[in-house]
């Protein structure tokens, strides 16, 4: 391996990055005099956007998010990128999103950019696994974390269409690594965001 080599991952990382940090949640909202990070749920996605900005702002956020995850992954494809160092570079765009360095390291839960991830390494299966994490999400809608559920189904979808398929099997349980850190991250938020409301 060369030094091209190293500087090639160096850049692919730290788009990938900036990518998951485009703080689309924050600067919609703030055009419609919010703070997303004061209301709410305090996080920076669509869902909180939904519910304390409009429908309207939130299917941008959720459209700019989602695509996020896909130009991060493009651009480390184009870029050479495969295997672990893919799975890294995607690791990557969800932390910019968690903690993006143009909000002060704060950011959404990750469940769009998870999404768009999804779309940009398995394509039409991920098309297939949102429209059935979504059917579960609504239908468990009334239940506590609902939407831990549906990346539990959207995954188990992809697992059932990819895993036979030789080349994207070793992608496809690196990608089991990035959910699951999507998944420990929900919780801990659920956690901290129910001990201020109960210290309050």
């Amino acid at each position: 391996m060369d030094l091209e080599f190293y500087i090639t991952i160096a850049l692919s990382f730290l788009v990938s990055y900036l990518f998951g940090a485009l703080p689309f949640a924050d600067r919609i909202s703030k055009r419609k005099g919010v703070d997303i990070f004061q209301i709410g749920t305090k996080l920076a996605g669509a869902s909180n956007v939904l519910r304390n900005v409009g429908v309207k702002s939130a299917g941008f956020v959720l459209l700019f998010d989602i695509s996020k995850g896909v130009l991060a992954v493009a651009v480390a494809k184009i870029m050479g990128l495969d295997g672990f160092y893919l799975i890294i570079s995607c690791t990557l765009a969800l932390l910019g999103h968690w903690n993006s360095v143009f909000t002060n390291f704060r950011g959404g839960d990750g469940m769009a950019i998870g999404a768009g991830l999804a779309l940009g390494l398995f394509g039409i299966y991920a098309v297939i696994a949102g429209l059935i994490a979504g059917l579960v999400s609504l239908l468990a809608q009334k239940l506590p974390f609902s939407s831990l559920f549906s990346i539990f189904a959207a995954y188990f979808v992809l697992f059932f269409f990819i895993y036979p398929r030789e080349g994207l099997t070793h992608i496809l349980l690196g990608f089991g690594v990035v959910c699951l850190l999507i998944l420990i991250h929900a919780l801990i938020g659920h956690k901290n965001r129910r001990n201020t409301i109960t210290n309050i």
